[in-house]
């Protein structure tokens, strides 16, 4: 039996941090983690329920990767969402393109400004 617990938190390097946070504060609604210390670089800390996305402002060869056209097959983090609706909506309001699972589970898959690939699944009464 592994020790490991859970998944603490996933770093995303982004281009523009504010520009993020527009995104995954105002479009997803995550909440920003005051506590994160200066590290010498622009960031920040994002809640989800119990772990956290670190944006880290720094610069990636991924800036310039030919990202592909459906994001499942593209490097991601799944999010479980209780109401994929809830996600639609969202993106759509804001303008942001997203594609269906080809799996045959209820999620989808969008890309945040710097290309980072989410993908939200929906499982109702998990989150």
């Amino acid at each position: 039996m592994s020790p490991i617990t859970g998944i603490h938190h996933a770093t995303l390097l982004v281009k523009d941090c504010e520009r993020s946070l527009s995104f995954y504060r105002d479009v997803l609604g995550l909440s920003v983690d005051t506590l994160r210390p200066d590290l010498g670089f622009p960031g920040a800390w994002l809640d989800v329920c119990g772990q956290q996305i670190h944006l880290m402002e720094l610069l990636s060869p991924d800036f310039s990767y030919e990202h592909l056209e459906h994001g499942g097959r593209d490097r991601h983090i799944a999010l479980a969402v209780d109401r994929i609706g809830w996600v639609t909506e969202r993106l759509d309001t804001a303008g942001i393109p997203y594609t269906k699972s080809r799996s045959g589970r209820i999620a989808l898959f969008c890309r945040d400004p710097d290309g980072n690939v989410l993908e939200f699944v929906e499982q109702p009464g998990e989150v």
